[in-house]
């Protein structure tokens, strides 16, 4: 299965381990698992981290390094998942989020997120 983690998601495996459910984890450790990160979340980090949030307190650059390096493929963004938000239902506003649902739904992912309101959307979305 392709998955398509969210950014709270990366920024868990990579720094607390501990706040991923035992399920989560399990999914993650699968060799069967592809396991993609969205350039739109190295954004996200670099933003609101710049906004002083306290919950994206991470250095883009050796996030993504780690990542790479543990397995984990980047998922650009293109021109398809950017017209692909435009069909998603109003029910989240933050356009991080919405890129990463257009980008699994585009691409067939199963996006994993620990967002309740994100989990909502249709498509292949799993609660982590």
């Amino acid at each position: 299965m392709k998955l398509l983690l969210d950014t709270h998601l990366l920024l868990w495996a990579a720094g607390q381990p501990k706040r991923l459910s035992s399920a989560t984890r399990a999914l993650l450790g699968n060799p069967e698992n592809e396991l993609f990160f969205s350039a739109a979340s190295m954004w996200e980090i670099v933003i609101k981290s710049g906004l002083g949030r306290e919950d994206f307190q991470a250095d883009a650059r050796v996030l993504r390094r780690g990542l790479l390096d543990n397995g984990y493929k980047e998922l650009p963004i293109g021109s398809d998942h950017a017209v692909a938000v435009e069909t998603l239902p109003a029910l989240h506003r933050d356009p991080f989020d919405r890129i990463l649902i257009a980008q699994a739904q585009v691409e067939g992912m199963t996006l994993l997120t620990v967002d309740p309101v994100v989990a909502k959307y249709p498509g292949p979305i799993k609660l982590a």
